[in-house]
């Protein structure tokens, strides 16, 4: 029986390359002391004005590396659909990941836009622009991000669930991490939910990596006639 192996993008290593860019830009913006860092949305209007007029250079230098790490992103959703569609998987579960792939991909483009603009000289002299800018820049690459993530990791774990693809443990870890990123568009209401924007952030670079690598790349000659 011929094995026929999958040529394209390696998921597992666009995954990798994605998550270098993005905390390579989040380096310029968060402090693991007590230093500066970059504002939260609870903080008040005029420490966040502030930090945009004293820090300009680290909002660029992270809206640098954030753009950057959307592309990778695209590809690598591009990837993972490819191969699942490689090894046998039909829609919605494969449209399910690319619409929240390419929509992860966009927030995180236009958000890096947005801190671009907002970094320029002369912006964050406009109290009111500033405060206006940051707050959508924060929705779209805050909620707007986690949300449609994890409808990526669940178009990937439910149809590699189904198809055995993947381990079950790696499975049910991607459908925990989807229903966070689901449950993270709660925090527009209540804000007290914002931890579930970096829970589904950070485990889900991990969990990208790991399945991107673990997935199946050969398939049977018979199995694919």
């Amino acid at each position: 029986m011929k094995t026929i192996a999958y040529k394209g993008p390696h998921p597992g290593i666009l995954a990798i390359i994605f998550m270098v860019l993005f905390i390579a830009g989040l380096s310029f913006v968060v402090s693991f002391t007590e230093g500066t860092h970059y504002p939260g949305p609870w903080e008040r209007a005029s420490t966040i004005i502030m930090y945009f007029q004293n820090h300009s250079w680290n909002v660029l230098m992270c809206a640098f590396f954030q753009f950057g790490s959307a592309i990778p992103l695209g590809i690598l959703t591009a990837a993972f659909v490819s191969r699942l569609r490689f090894l046998g998987a039909n829609p919605p579960g494969t449209y399910i990941a690319l619409f929240g792939g390419f929509a992860t991909s966009l927030s995180l483009i236009i958000s890096a836009s947005i801190n671009w603009v907002m970094a320029f000289p002369g912006i964050a002299q406009d109290a009111s622009i500033t405060r206006a800018f940051y707050y959508i820049g924060f929705a779209i690459g805050g909620v707007g991000y986690s949300v449609p993530l994890g409808l990526l990791i669940a178009g990937i774990a439910v149809t590699s669930g189904f198809m055995k693809l993947l381990p079950k443990w790696i499975v049910v870890i991607g459908i925990v991490l989807a229903i966070i990123g689901e449950a993270s568009w709660l925090t527009m209401i209540f804000p007290d939910l914002l931890p579930l924007i970096p829970l589904t952030r950070f485990p889900g670079f991990i969990w990208l990596i790991i399945a991107g690598f673990m997935l199946p790349k050969t398939i049977s000659s018979e199995a694919k006639s």
